[in-house]
């Protein structure tokens, strides 16, 4: 028993941080409180699991300058499962939240889509919220009234915060973006550059 320990003391560092990974990726990918709004093949080699606030301005230039070129190259092509998860910093962005799963319901490209447009309109939503997600929300076929019954739908709001609540106390998460690539943390704004070269790299493995 004491040969078998020793052999696992002296593992090669890379064992044991390939099992601290591992055992992250399934903490990032156990099921939360709200259904992952994911998109790419199931079956892809790498899931990407972003955390982000809808007021956080490198969360708005991620989804602008390297989310369009990682879905053309990665997602679209069966290489990469992506996972968009909600960590609102403020009042604001958990509105914007709410607004993204009322209109998405279950379908992924409709929730993108709201996201896109919540992140094109940041500057806007930060000045005048209300007036906003009404403006967003006509855009995808709601009534004013609809998007005032969403916003004051509690059981949603407790959703997304018991999902962030899970964020920072499980997975260490505490600032928007957070990237997890297959479990690995990646703090802050990652370029595309960046992010081509991990790719490349888990993909040749």
């Amino acid at each position: 028993m004491g040969f078998i320990l020793l052999l696992a003391f002296l593992a090669p560092p890379m064992d044991r941080e390939a099992k601290a990974q591992s055992a992250n990726a399934a903490a990032v990918a156990k099921p939360v409180s709200l259904p992952d709004i994911a998109i790419g093949s199931p079956k892809a080699p790498v899931t990407i699991t972003e955390y982000a606030s809808m007021s956080c301005p490198h969360c708005a230039a991620f989804g602008e300058n390297v989310f369009p070129m990682l879905r053309s190259k990665y997602i679209d092509t069966g290489k990469v499962r992506f996972v968009f998860r909600e960590f609102p910093l403020d009042i604001k962005a958990a509105a914007a939240s709410m607004l993204v799963r009322c209109i998405g319901k279950d379908d992924p490209e409709k929730h993108f889509a709201v996201i896109e447009t919540l992140f094109k309109q940041q500057a806007r939503l930060m000045d005048q919220t209300k007036e906003t997600l009404f403006l967003v929300g006509k855009l995808n076929g709601m009534s004013d009234q609809e998007v005032e019954t969403c916003e004051t739908d509690q059981t949603l709001l407790d959703k997304i915060a018991a999902d962030q609540r899970y964020a920072m106390e499980t997975l260490k998460v505490d600032a928007t973006p957070t990237f997890f690539v297959n479990g690995e943390r990646w703090m802050g704004a990652m370029s595309y550059e960046e992010l081509d070269k991990k790719l490349k790299t888990l993909l040749k493995r």
